[in-house]
């Protein structure tokens, strides 16, 4: 996380020089929480240097030099990516996949969170003004030099308008207005937040695009543009500039890429990264065919679950691979309740009545809460490499709130919670004030393993409180429009990335008009309802967080946060997996860590 004084120091970040007026990105005191014992021994390799060479600035590798050649194989679970658009990316996968290709000003150091420069050179921070100064002699892989304009395009016709993935407008926002942003020269912009704003430096993580490339469909309109880059796409067409650019497609199998032999990465050597050839993502349906794939050498590395590790970790001494514990899991999963009261444009309600009065019912949610019985998931799914989460905030988050402990699964708490809503039980059968059987739909994504196991632990435990649970696994995409655009469901198990570093990451969940902000869906401009005064203080909280400048002063802003998420339950938090990997001995220059996760420096890596 930032920290922030007023007066301009300068921080040598990477070896590159950050003029800012921070102290710490990530307080010293909390960032060595990001270990874990697996990972203490690894020495791993100084932080990047900037080079100039025949007037390229350059990023210098220090990792070892390794060998040039070669692919590296790794899957991904589901269908494949929806799009090849960095800019409209809504899932992981395609996120993963754009971001192969497109890089943004500034990343985070994957050891110590702090915020460090990529297509940068360096960034000048005065006061509310960010100065950015590019990388001079940078190529798109057409042969284009990226410059200022591609950055003043990506930003204000993309960014700014809110086009593909609105969220990035919603997090730049200081008191609902944007940055200024203006161009120097041909590799110098500033951008100018109205106040002084803690999260807007890693906010220049957005991917920068070529506006000669992209502009002749954004000038369309955004439905053109959202459009744009599907993986129907001919590769040989797309201008990208990351490390790797894309070479084939084949949908439900595999995506393929290729080394960018002009990235603007090199190693100690002075030589062009990326090492591998290609990088192959086979495209799995579920977590069993990845397991398959990896005994069968046909991948290179594996998230093993929980049932798994055991076998694997005594295996290991005589194997061909390497296992890492890299700590708790970034992201949450959890079970979210629809609480949304509003019609659509034909006056239908989105959630049947009585099951408004159910949902909005905030007894009847705790009740849903001690009823899951989380010990026997992290048991009996995760087998034991999990622990039961209780927070909005992961539990390697430097923001999380430690005051919330939880609770163990209790029927009998559970069963007076419903008794005080005004739900009777009869015969084993739980019905309303009025009559009606308690029955709602839960959904979840099919093929994800682990979530249709949580979904039939979950029917089971609240099964046990009388209630009828018809739980229906659906297509990933299904069930995202369910859940952000027709709003027609009752409740489902997801799962959120996350960041342990910045909060204000989540703003389009927590905040009544964020895009993600599935248990409350509301038409921008729509009224907060008085019954949700909780909501009304989650959108002053995210707001007033965001113009704190230390630590210290948000801390308890984002424990408030945890707290009233604890207290009302419209998102019920389950557990939160520890990541345990398996890569290939082969597989060289690999530093994980439990921020970053296993194979973060693919530009990096190589095989033996």
């Amino acid at each position: 996380m930032k920290r922030f004084i007023t007066t301009i120091i300068v921080i040598s970040i990477a070896g590159l020089v950050l003029v800012a007026c921070i102290k710490r990105d990530v307080p010293e005191k909390v960032s060595v929480k990001f270990k874990t014992p697996d990972l203490e021994e690894i020495i791993y390799p100084a932080d990047e240097k900037n080079v100039t060479i025949d007037g390229v600035d350059y990023l210098q590798s220090q990792a070892p030099c390794g060998k040039f050649g070669g692919e590296l194989v790794i899957s991904t679970i589901g269908e494949g990516p929806k799009t090849f658009n960095p800019c409209n990316t809504k899932d992981a996968t395609s996120s993963t996949m754009a971001g192969m290709m497109y890089d943004g000003l500034v990343t985070t150091n994957p050891r110590t969170g702090r915020v460090m420069p990529l297509l940068a050179k360096s960034v000048e921070i005065s006061g509310n003004d960010y100065i950015v100064n590019l990388r001079q002699g940078v190529k798109w892989t057409d042969g284009t030099l990226i410059t200022a304009d591609d950055v003043m395009y990506t930003y204000k016709e993309i960014v700014f308008k809110g086009y593909g993935n609105p969220s990035a407008m919603d997090a730049m926002k200081v008191d609902g207005q944007l940055p200024d942003l203006v161009k120097l020269d041909n590799y110098t912009v500033k951008f100018t937040t109205s106040k002084p704003f803690a999260p807007f430096l890693r906010q220049l993580s957005y991917p920068i695009v070529p506006k000669h490339y992209f502009k002749p469909y954004s000038d369309k309109g955004e439905s053109v543009f959202n459009a744009f880059l599907t993986p129907d796409t001919n590769p040989k067409e797309i201008v990208s500039g990351g490390a790797f650019k894309l070479k084939e497609y084949v949908a439900a199998q595999r995506v393929v890429f290729e080394r960018n032999p002009d990235y603007y990465k090199i190693n100690l050597k002075n030589e062009k990264l990326p090492y591998l050839n290609k990088l192959v993502y086979l495209i799995v349906g579920d977590s069993n065919n990845e397991i398959l794939k990896f005994e069968a050498k046909e991948i290179d590395a594996l998230a093993l679950r929980g049932s798994n590790v055991a076998r694997y970790k005594l295996k290991e001494a005589a194997s061909d691979y390497i296992i890492y514990n890299l700590g708790p899991d970034t992201g949450t999963l959890f079970l979210v309740i629809n609480l949304n009261s509003r019609r659509d444009k034909n006056c239908k309600p989105y959630v049947e009545p009585k099951k408004q009065c159910w949902f909005l019912n905030r007894d009847f949610r705790a009740a849903i809460d001690w009823a899951i019985d989380r010990e026997s998931m992290v048991r009996n799914i995760a087998s034991g490499v999990a622990e039961p989460l209780f927070t909005a905030e992961s539990l390697n988050s430097i923001y999380l709130n430690k005051y919330i402990k939880g609770h163990p699964c209790d029927l009998d708490v559970a069963q007076k919670s419903l008794e005080k809503a005004g739900f009777v039980l009869k015969n084993g059968i739980l019905y309303d004030s009025c009559g009606n059987r308690v029955e709602f739909d839960l959904y979840t994504n099919a093929g994800n393993l682990e979530r249709e196991a949580l979904g039939v632990m979950v029917k089971q435990d609240l099964e046990n409180l009388g209630m009828k649970v018809n739980f229906k696994p659906v297509e990933f995409n299904s069930l995202v429009n369910k859940l952000t655009n027709t709003h027609d469901w009752d409740m489902a198990i997801m799962g959120l990335t996350g960041s342990p570093l910045e909060p204000h990451d989540g703003k389009n969940v927590w905040t009544s008009s964020g895009s993600l902000h599935m248990f409350n869906q509301r038409p921008a401009g729509y009224a907060i309802d008085d019954r949700f005064d909780w909501e009304k203080e989650l959108d002053k909280i995210f707001s007033e967080g965001a113009l704190k400048l230390t630590y210290e002063e948000r801390k308890p802003l984002y424990d408030r946060y945890q707290t009233i998420i604890y207290n009302q339950k419209p998102i019920i938090y389950l557990y939160s997996p520890i990541r345990i990997t398996a890569v290939r001995k082969k597989v060289k220059n690999v530093f994980p860590t439990s921020l970053s996760g296993l194979l973060y420096n693919l530009d990096e890596i190589y095989i033996q």
